[in-house]
């Protein structure tokens, strides 16, 4: 029987609804809890059953509750204590020590643009697994990153980096650049540089495909050079770039949020209809000089919340 104390799967409705009823009879307490259908409760193991389906259960008693109930009743299938198991089996690179960078802002008209590195070893991959991390745009609620986040850097110990370019800042370099793909470069090779300072012992570090990688080499000082790097496509796949996705997106979050109070209105993430109202609302109050401050110039948004023509620009 596994000792781990946190436990993650993911349910259809009609299988939380079941799980539920399972737990009434079983004598749980219910509640309700942000961003979940329910909360239970028993002696010192916690059950949150989000709408999204993720399920999470925490407490000593997490081994009882998913081998007794939850796989015998709902799942149908025994996977408690096997999942790392056959990740490692399937994809033992994943679990070797190895870094991973990803970043998250890119798409966002406003607020900063933010690249995270991450490094992991063995127990850290399969402890971060357990948690449920994963690609952070596979989870759609602020406050479940915000959790994961948080045991993500538990997990970690101090062995991760953030790189945070603010509107301001990210303008500058735009307007000196004028290509997104080659400040990802900067910011990817910022990134793992600073990690390395951390864990100079890292032997390679994966990313995601966004452009060439002779690019974010070229931007990599000495550390970044001696390690092997690599670029492929779903690279979020990777547990190692899983964390970085998460603190990225995490941290993009919690500046959009310190945006929007400066700029005294709360901002949107994205890039919509809702996005190019309020930029219009920005626009009309200070102009380009006003939305320099809290979004990314050089999106199409821009343009047309100044009233200006359109012209092909790069999102």
């Amino acid at each position: 029987m596994s000792n781990s104390t946190n436990y993650v799967c993911t349910l259809t409705l009609e299988q939380i609804e079941q799980f539920r009823q399972a737990l009434v009879d079983r004598n749980w307490s219910f509640a309700e809890a942000p961003y979940a259908c329910w909360q239970a409760k028993q002696d010192k193991t916690s059950i949150v059953a989000y709408c999204s389906g993720k399920v999470t259960v925490q407490g000593r008693g997490t081994p009882d509750i998913i081998q007794f109930v939850l796989e015998p009743y709902i799942l149908h299938e025994a996977r408690y204590g096997y999942e790392n198991d056959l990740a490692e089996v399937e994809n033992p690179q994943m679990f070797e020590p190895h870094a991973g960078i990803d970043e998250s802002g890119k798409g966002d008209y406003f607020g900063p643009l933010v690249i995270a590195a991450a490094y992991v070893e063995k127990e850290t991959a399969r402890r971060l697994l357990e948690i449920g991390v994963t690609d952070s745009k596979a989870i759609k609620s602020d406050r479940r990153i915000a959790d994961i986040a948080q045991e993500t850097i538990s997990l970690l110990r101090g062995q991760f980096a953030l790189i945070t370019i603010g509107p301001e800042a990210y303008n500058r370099m735009y307007a000196k650049i004028g290509n997104v793909n080659r400040m990802l470069a900067w910011g990817h090779a910022q990134a793992l540089e600073n990690l390395l300072e951390k864990v100079p012992t890292c032997p390679r570090a994966i990313s995601d495909q966004f452009g060439r990688k002779e690019t974010v080499i070229r931007a990599l000082k000495e550390r970044g050079r001696a390690i092997e790097l690599e670029q492929r496509t779903k690279a979020e796949a990777d547990i190692a770039v899983a964390a970085a996705s998460i603190l990225a997106r995490h941290e993009f979050v919690r500046r959009l949020e310190m945006l929007g109070k400066t700029a005294g209105h709360p901002l949107p993430k994205g890039a919509g209809s809702h996005v190019l109202a309020l930029a219009k609302d920005f626009a009309a109050d200070g102009g380009q000089e006003r939305l320099g401050k809290i979004a990314k110039l050089h999106f199409r948004t821009t343009r047309q919340a100044l009233g200006l023509p359109d012209e092909d620009g790069e999102e």
